[in-house]
């Protein structure tokens, strides 16, 4: 059986509920999300769950109250794209067509491309903020830490919101120095980047907080393995000043490398790499060679930081262009590379970092220093994005 739709969006996370809401505010009729999931979570406040300052409960909504009026919602999970035909292909047997695709089903995060981490999610002392199950153990873990080897982890590869394998490490030095216990604990933050973040003026406000907690920085680094009997890591160095070590933990929260649904690696959409992105124009966000297709959020092959943010100066040059693309106009929108990444550096501390393509800082309230933390946008961070996120972006107003 094969249906047929002016508009499918494969995804109904962040970016596919965006867009399909600001489609249908712009007047267009016959939108389809494909979304197999029940549910629909707030991603970003994962982090503060591992850390103690929210609960996992307030980050989740049924799909059903996220998915916008007039939406066709196909609940079914894709498995093949072909674009020549203009088909999406399901794992129930059933395909759809359509005259324009949106592509944004989300990120694939390979386990198991670290070696003994699967395993070592099973054992006491290890989670990870990027599991909706798994963040609140984070916490459990934290609280129950008073002395021994802390290590944090970021693997190479983009990952989704490349800021949170240290913003846990900030939240967990602080909760142990509060409990007066920060001394008897060696903490290690690994990450595979010459520098703890790529704009220099950025980096250099986080070394002081690294330095202030007393953490130290493994730069050029990664763990390759994870041996949960031994209680072990083993670093492999990446380039000038790495490490090669094994080092031992009594609490690992861990990133796993990244990557597009196998499905879309193995598609025509594909940027044909290890990564297997859909291959779009980084500014119109339209595919490359399939001019009918588009592609939001973390699954495109856009060189910009996978954030929220991203998405939501996304999704407006996205819609414009389908609007141009099917009036037969030549594509208005383009998309600058903005991202924001709220780094949470304390209990009551964020550092906002909001930049383009070229690394230029692009303060929303530039009254504020963007290269040093401060308290408002903690409260912005749990409290007023989270507001913007269910009550604004996902209708299509912001």
């Amino acid at each position: 059986m094969t249906n047929q739709h002016r508009i499918l969006i494969i995804g109904g996370g962040t970016a596919g509920i965006t867009v399909a809401a600001r489609l249908l505010r712009r007047g267009h009729t016959d939108v389809a999300v494909m979304e197999p999931s029940d549910m629909h979570y707030y991603q970003p406040l994962w982090t503060l769950v591992g850390g103690g300052q929210a609960k996992a409960k307030t980050t989740e909504r049924p799909e059903s109250w996220v998915m916008p009026k007039g939406a066709t919602w196909i609940k079914k999970a894709a498995e093949a794209i072909e674009p020549d035909t203009d088909t999406v292909r399901c794992t129930d047997g059933s395909s759809y067509r359509y005259d324009v695709l949106v592509v944004c089903p989300g990120i694939q995060l390979d386990w198991n491309r670290t070696e003994g981490l699967p395993e070592a999610l099973d054992t006491d002392g290890v989670s990870s903020n990027y599991e909706y199950h798994l963040a609140p153990r984070m916490w459990d873990i934290i609280r129950r830490t008073r002395s021994g080897s802390a290590v944090f982890t970021m693997p190479s590869g983009p990952i989704k919101c490349a800021g949170a394998p240290q913003k846990i490490a900030y939240l967990a030095c602080d909760y142990w120095r509060r409990q007066g216990v920060l001394h008897n604990i060696d903490v290690h933050l690994i990450v595979p980047t010459p520098r703890i973040f790529g704009i220099p003026a950025i980096a250099d406000g986080l070394d002081k907080v690294v330095a202030d907690y007393g953490i130290e920085l493994h730069t050029n680094s990664e763990v390759r393995s994870v041996d949960p009997d031994g209680r072990k890591v083993t670093v492999a160095a990446l380039g000038d000043g790495g490490l090669d070590a094994t080092l031992s933990y009594d609490a690992l929260h861990v990133v796993p490398h990244q990557s597009a649904p196998d499905w879309i690696k193995s598609s025509p959409l594909s940027t044909g790499d290890a990564n297997g992105y859909v291959d779009i124009d980084k500014h119109t966000m339209a595919h490359v060679r399939f001019p009918n297709v588009f592609s939001l959020g973390d699954v495109g092959s856009s060189p910009n930081s996978k954030t929220g943010a991203a998405i939501r100066k996304q999704a407006p040059v996205v819609v414009d262009n389908i609007d141009a693309f099917l009036a037969g106009r030549p594509l208005p929108g383009s998309y600058d590379g903005y991202a924001s990444c709220p780094i949470v550096t304390s209990s009551s501390d964020l550092l906002l970092a909001e930049f383009d393509y070229d690394f230029n800082l692009r303060p929303s309230l530039p009254v504020l220093d963007p290269t040093k933390p401060h308290r408002p946008y903690w409260y912005l961070k749990k409290y007023g994005l989270p507001f913007l996120y269910w009550n604004l972006m996902l209708r299509g107003l912001a």
